[in-house]
């Protein structure tokens, strides 16, 4: 796992895209900070940029580096949220710009998944994280279901095929500053 984790480390530093297993799906991803690579992103899924795009970070102490305020409740969805759970927060600061939504949020997950983990930790600072689909079609379940076009307009794919355990997209939360919050997706 090492080596792959330096090899995506290498081209995100460079700007490029990667394709990596998640904590849930197989994912697009490129550094949070790049707004080059977020549009290469778009770009490659078909997708409409004001479409926000998912980041992730290693844990709540990277997190703070991302978004100004963390609500409370937030710790406690960490805490007790069982399944991957990616939380919608206002405030975004430090990211590209066209990876913060038209209303001035960013959603962020902290995965539970080793590879993910290492590579934001190496990376000191977040990924984006966007299923390895073009926008509109079906998410991928496994590696072999990623369409040939995805896997050509990537600059590396890690090479981590094993089956995920988790074959769906993460529960989306948003948590507002005024303390207002709403599922967006189960």
């Amino acid at each position: 796992m090492q080596k792959e984790i330096n090899n995506a480390l290498k081209v995100l530093k460079d700007g490029g895209l990667i394709l990596y297993p998640t904590d849930t799906v197989w994912g697009i991803g490129c550094d949070a900070t790049n707004a080059e690579a977020v549009d290469r992103i778009f770009k490659l899924k078909q997708r409409n940029d004001s479409k926000a795009l998912i980041c992730l970070v290693a844990d709540d102490r990277m997190l703070k580096k991302y978004v100004k305020k963390i609500p409370e409740a937030a710790f406690s969805l960490f805490d007790i949220h069982e399944s991957p759970t990616t939380i919608i927060y206002d405030e975004p600061q430090n990211l590209a710009p066209n990876l913060i939504a038209d209303d001035n949020t960013i959603a962020i997950r902290i995965p539970d998944d080793e590879f993910c983990f290492q590579l934001t930790r190496k990376l000191n600072g977040a990924i984006v994280s966007t299923s390895a689909n073009i926008s509109g079609y079906f998410t991928p379940k496994s590696f072999k279901e990623i369409a040939p076009e995805i896997l050509k307009g990537v600059d590396y794919v890690v090479n981590l095929h094993h089956e995920k355990k988790n074959t769906k997209p993460s529960s989306i939360i948003k948590l507002s500053n005024s303390g207002v919050v709403k599922v967006i997706r189960e």
